[in-house]
């Protein structure tokens, strides 16, 4: 982690970023490097390369432990609100919340934008660290939920292929176990919130230490289809009222 911390910093003062910059985006037309992802404004690449240190240049993530998680191709209004929720107190990363804490929200919106368009090949999935048993109670919370104890089914709300739902709903496949389990045990903790009312929090808080490893070690286990995408907006009705996602507050 003290790799990424130093990769990231290098990347913010080497491209001379200000982060208390205010006005409409930089519209100067440039390219990102000679080989980048896309076309991109010369203030975006400036914005965008602390995020790449970590998350690498098409949102791939990576990094030890896989605590950098895979941010492209992600619908666009989910990254928007998770910088908002660092800059905001509702998430608590002492680097991202540096990073952040002094953009305005056109820029964030632009970072976002630039996030959702790129299409990283699929990670490999892990090697899941869990018996057959784990394995079988996971699959069956993130596919069918646990109607008894008020817990719904993951594809409910992130999609039948898992890969989120536009605008706001974030993909769960291709992401690390650590990191999985680490947020839904910061969800039911409370340490990591949204507005309200917290969806997440309500439902992690019915499960347990062990189901919520069994559904990390399922997803990380799952592979990424090739050429999947969020579903289109408007696909799914939601379970449950969620602050997370505009108009389902």
């Amino acid at each position: 982690m003290r790799g990424s911390l130093f990769l990231a910093l290098l990347a913010l003062f080497g491209s001379g970023v200000v982060f208390a910059q205010s006005g409409a985006p930089n519209a100067e037309s440039s390219t990102f490097g000679t080989s980048g992802p896309d076309k991109v404004s010369t203030g975006l690449r400036q914005r965008i390369d602390g995020c790449i240190a970590c998350h690498g240049p098409y949102g791939q993530g990576g990094g030890s432990g896989g605590y950098a998680p895979r941010i492209g191709g992600k619908p666009a209004g989910y990254l928007y609100h998770q910088l908002q929720n660092f800059r905001d107190g509702y998430r608590a990363y002492p680097l991202m919340t540096w990073m952040v804490q002094y953009l305005p929200d056109a820029y964030m919106k632009e970072i976002a934008q630039y996030f959702a368009r790129q299409n990283p090949p699929p990670p490999q999935p892990q090697v899941p660290m869990a018996s057959q048993a784990a394995l079988n109670l996971g699959r069956r919370l993130v596919m069918a939920g646990d109607p008894k104890h008020g817990v719904p089914a993951c594809v409910a709300c992130h999609g039948a292929a898992l890969m989120g739902v536009r605008p706001d709903v974030p993909g769960l496949i291709g992401l690390s176990n650590d990191y999985i389990s680490a947020q839904l045990g910061a969800f039911k903790q409370n340490i990591r919130r949204t507005q309200a009312p917290n969806c997440m929090h309500e439902i992690t808080s019915r499960l347990d230490g062990a189901e919520i490893g069994a559904v990390a070690a399922w997803l990380s286990a799952q592979a990424v289809p090739p050429g999947a995408k969020p579903q289109a907006a408007g696909s799914i009705k939601f379970p449950l009222r969620c602050g997370s996602i505009d108009g389902n507050g």
